[in-house]
């Protein structure tokens, strides 16, 4: 195994190239095709790479011309978007969530010439994307696509384009060598949780920062064999970075996962020894395993709950626990966390969550359970990760300290600075904003909080997220939705009060607690029924109260509203990385959560 030289790597497509040349024949891409698992070498994922990007060079693309990318987690999407640099183009990622008017934005912002795409459903929405865009773009397929009649596009098959790409004159190791770190690698689209998104300008060096942050992060727990599953959408920035170019610069394998659903048997299978999540799936993880322990129940629950207490115990107040809990503590390790482990696939080294905070309760409880997870910080901006905890010194309610390579400081208003090789060249086509965000070098990350004693950032809410009620007092929505979601009875959540007297919320119950707890009560299971049962909703008031008890007067939610209707990305109520959508949230139900006020009034 060979780790990347960071500092001297010129470009993404030289460090890759360097890697396939040194690993060779080994296992690279994994993916499960007819329910088995079968490899790509590095030798033949190189080659496939050098054939497609000689084939873009064929049907045109020529430097600094822009191909949008759509399609799931698959090794045709690294090989795609390491052939679209390594021909000198600039890679567009895409949601594979995106509509119609979705891609006509991608397309249209970035002025794409051509779009790489997966499926027959997805190329659907491209093509009808495509044919309404300024300048139509022409369109390759993964798959095939049977008969499309006269699509009104130009349109390739990846097949083919490898069998163009293998008769045309090979210039790729050129223009590999012609490609610095300054330049773009590709323009990563913001998630939109505010408005637009915005083509965000990453440069070759400012990935490579990253990956060489994270390398001197993660040397401690030992990198070597080491194995990544990817399941978060590749076209995030998070995931694009650790969740692919790391690898890359490590000689790991990577697994494909087959979707969330598979998510946990896909852990079992592939046995990963590195994974990057979200919050939103260690919520979910966590509600899960407690919903698995209560159902089983007797000793094999008390087991668990006494595991849980003395390892957050352990965690919290080093030193305290007596001879006979600790030796009570190993005997758990053996009888609890071990079988916890293997569902993860018995040796993961760490866990990193990123994209969004991390509730320190669910921190702690994976913490106790000997799963090591390292909270870290960052933006698509900065390429994206900041800072990260380091292993050997976890501070939950923290970030960690920045990155190797990267500067961080807080303003006079507590805003969180940025500089280093990370931070973007700018949005694409928007001067005015590109020069609000990076100030004299100084990414402006629009987060506020603080950094300690040790150097450790400590985010405590985004600079245009936080509530100002009619007081003046300042509030963080996300602490409060934090602890509103680590109950069973809520699945999601959106507090609301700015230039209000107090904090309302809207509240999305979890429909498997709803349907067990109206099964029991003999009441439809129905989530839509259940709103407007009377009991239900003073029960779902008692669950609000129980949150209220630990929370300071201004925190307290004082009323509430329910909705059947979940927050997701089909209804454009949160991003691919699960980010709710606050202004989105607030044109559809803002009327309704006004109403409140006035109901209290009444």
């Amino acid at each position: 195994m060979g780790v990347a030289d960071y500092p001297a790597c010129p470009s993404l497509t030289a460090m890759f190239f360097e890697q396939a040349e040194r690993m060779a024949d080994r296992p690279f891409l994994w993916s499960k095709r007819n329910k088995v698992w079968t490899s790509l070498t590095w030798r033949e994922v190189a080659g496939q790479v050098n054939l497609l990007a000689r084939g873009l060079q064929a049907l045109g693309l020529a430097p600094g011309d822009r191909v949008v990318l759509i399609a799931e987690n698959r090794p045709e999407w690294l090989i795609a978007d390491l052939a679209i640099m390594a021909a000198g183009g600039v890679t567009v990622p895409g949601y594979t969530t995106n509509t119609v008017n979705d891609n006509l934005h991608l397309i249209n912002n970035s002025g794409a010439s051509m779009v790489v795409v997966s499926t027959r459903s997805l190329a659907e929405r491209v093509i009808a994307a495509a044919l309404s865009a300024n300048h139509p773009p022409s369109v390759i397929a993964i798959e095939p696509l049977g008969l499309m009649q006269n699509p009104g596009v130009e349109l390739r098959n990846w097949q083919d384009l490898l069998a163009l790409g293998s008769t045309h004159e090979d210039r790729i190791a050129a223009q590999v060598a012609a490609t610095k770190r300054q330049d773009t690698a590709c323009l990563i689209y913001t998630s939109g949780t505010g408005g637009a998104p915005k083509g965000v300008m990453l440069s070759h060096g400012a990935i490579i920062c990253n990956c060489m942050g994270a390398h001197d992060l993660l040397l401690e727990i030992g990198l070597k064999d080491d194995v990544f599953l990817s399941f978060l959408p590749l076209s995030h920035s998070y995931e694009h970075t650790a969740g692919q170019f790391f690898p890359i610069s490590i000689g790991a394998e990577i697994y494909y996962a087959e979707g969330i659903e598979q998510l946990a048997a896909n852990m079992v299978e592939a046995r990963p020894t590195i994974m990057t999540a979200v919050p939103r799936l260690y919520e979910l993880m966590r509600n899960r395993i407690l919903a698995g322990v209560e159902r089983t129940g007797g000793s094999k629950a008390k087991l668990f709950q006494r595991a849980v207490a003395l390892g957050s115990r352990r965690y919290r107040e080093p030193g305290s626990l007596s001879l006979r809990e600790r030796l009570e503590n190993r005997m758990l390790d053996l009888l609890v966390r071990r079988k916890v482990a293997k569902r993860f696939g018995g040796r993961l080294k760490a866990m990193v969550s990123g994209g969004a905070p991390l509730n320190y309760e669910v921190g702690l409880f994976f913490t106790a359970l000997g799963v090591r997870i390292l909270q870290g910080y960052g933006q698509t901006e900065a390429a994206p990760v900041i800072s990260c905890n380091p292993p050997s010194r976890v501070k939950l309610h923290t970030v960690g300290p920045p990155l190797s390579g990267v500067e961080v400081k807080v303003a006079d208003d507590g805003e969180i600075l940025v500089r280093g090789e990370l931070v973007m060249k700018g949005y694409w086509g928007d001067p005015e904003a590109s020069r609000h965000a990076v100030q004299d070098g100084w990414l402006h990350t629009g987060d506020i909080g603080l950094v300690d004693a040790d150097g450790f950032i400590q985010i405590t809410d985004r600079k245009k997220d936080i509530i100002v009620n009619s007081g003046g007092d300042n509030i963080s929505p996300q602490r409060v939705e934090g602890f509103l979601m680590l109950q069973p009875e809520i699945a999601q959540c959106m507090t609301y009060g700015d230039r209000r007297p107090h904090l309302v919320a809207l509240l999305v119950p979890d429909a498997d607690h709803a349907a067990a707890w109206a099964a029991e009560r003999g009441k439809p299971t129905a989530l839509p029924e259940l709103l407007a049962d009377g009991e239900f909703r003073r029960h779902i008031g008692e669950t609000v109260e129980k949150v209220n008890r630990n929370l300071s007067p201004i925190e307290k939610v004082r009323r509430f509203m329910l909705t059947a209707e979940p927050f997701t990305v089909a209804n454009e109520m949160c991003t691919p990385t699960m980010k709710i959508r606050r202004h989105v949230i607030v044109a559809h139900y803002g009327q309704a959560l006004e109403g409140l006020y006035e109901d209290r009034r009444g």
